[in-house]
């Protein structure tokens, strides 16, 4: 199969496409024919192996995991023993979480993994853009947010925030979303009720207070965010700096707090995904995708994603888009 691997550290042009060897089924798992995987922000940092102390999982001297990608929707192709969730020809969308694997033609992952069946009427690459989980495990089990609710997302129109922001909306809270200039078209469309162009306003600096700032971005700190939060109020950050980090055993647990969310067991991942991809179904959520690239164009993909100024999820195809 092709699949997309590097060998060492580097920028974009360090993701090449080889010929590997075809993953077979063991007891309980399958193989899955990827029609559709996310370039997130994980593989980039993964990628470059930046901040460096992520290299004490991405691997110290090289990359632990050579073939990256996490979110992935396909087909069904193999079922192996004692595997009775899925059958042959299933169309499934999943997370292969913290061991990657998922930018290649073919992806396994274990029966009872976070994989579940794409809803019908929902394509590949649209599924894939919702796959990811974040959002719901931050806001729902982390925040606690509840109808009524103020919550200032940052990063209000990436792949994790644009999620965010309809996954508040959808739970009553009432959303601020901050975003450049060309995305407030975008976070007003996803249902924000006041949208903060940074370029143009500082949200630091905001008279409004609010329960939850999630930093769907990872780029604040807790100490910039604390003086818009209300008494109690939660700061949240998908980024793991080192501060938040070392303050986290002892106060993050109050306060301000960063979630593994990709560590958690596959159980709770894989009922995370069936919510999403059941609201999505409904409508309550809708894909926000920047761009879809062909396996061959990964560099140009990472190169987008390394923007930061992506709107939505960037997503890779085995073949070329039409």
């Amino acid at each position: 199969m092709r699949a997309v691997v590097r060998r060492s550290y580097g920028p974009p042009r360090t993701a090449t496409v080889e010929e590997v060897d075809d993953p077979s089924p063991g007891p309980g798992e399958i193989v899955v024919r990827t029609a559709a995987a996310t370039v997130g922000a994980a593989d980039a940092a993964a990628r470059s192996g930046t901040p460096r102390f992520s290299r004490l999982y991405f691997g110290l001297r090289r990359p632990r995991h050579p073939i990256l990608g996490s979110e992935f929707a396909g087909r069904v192709v193999a079922v192996g023993p004692e595997a009775t969730a899925f059958r042959v020809d299933d169309e499934v969308v999943g997370i292969t979480g913290p061991r990657f694997g998922a930018h290649a033609e073919l992806v396994r992952v274990g029966q009872d993994d976070a994989v579940v069946r794409r809803p019908a009427g929902l394509g590949a690459v649209a599924a894939v853009a919702l796959a990811d989980t974040t959002a719901v495990a931050f806001l729902r089990d982390e925040a606690r947010l509840r109808a009524g609710q103020r919550i200032l997302i940052l990063g209000a129109t990436g792949a994790v925030g644009g999620l965010a922001t309809q996954l508040a909306v959808h739970l009553g809270a009432a959303v601020t979303a901050v975003c450049r200039t060309d995305g407030v078209a975008l976070a007003t469309r996803l249902g924000a009720e006041r949208v903060i162009d940074y370029t143009r306003e500082d949200a630091m600096r905001d008279t409004a207070r609010y329960d939850v700032v999630f930093d769907a971005a990872g780029r604040s700190s807790f100490a910039r965010c604390r003086r818009i939060l209300v008494r109690g109020g939660i700061y949240l950050s998908t980024g793991p700096s080192l501060p938040l980090l070392l303050r986290w055993p002892w106060f993050g647990s109050r306060r301000a707090r960063v979630a593994f969310t990709g560590l958690r067991p596959a159980g709770d991942k894989r009922r995370d995904l069936e919510e999403v991809m059941g609201l999505a179904a409904s409508g309550a959520l809708i894909p926000v995708i920047d761009g879809v690239y062909g396996l061959d164009r990964i560099a140009d993909a990472y190169a987008r994603v390394d923007t930061g100024h992506k709107k939505g999820a960037v997503v890779l195809t085995m073949e070329e888009p039409a």
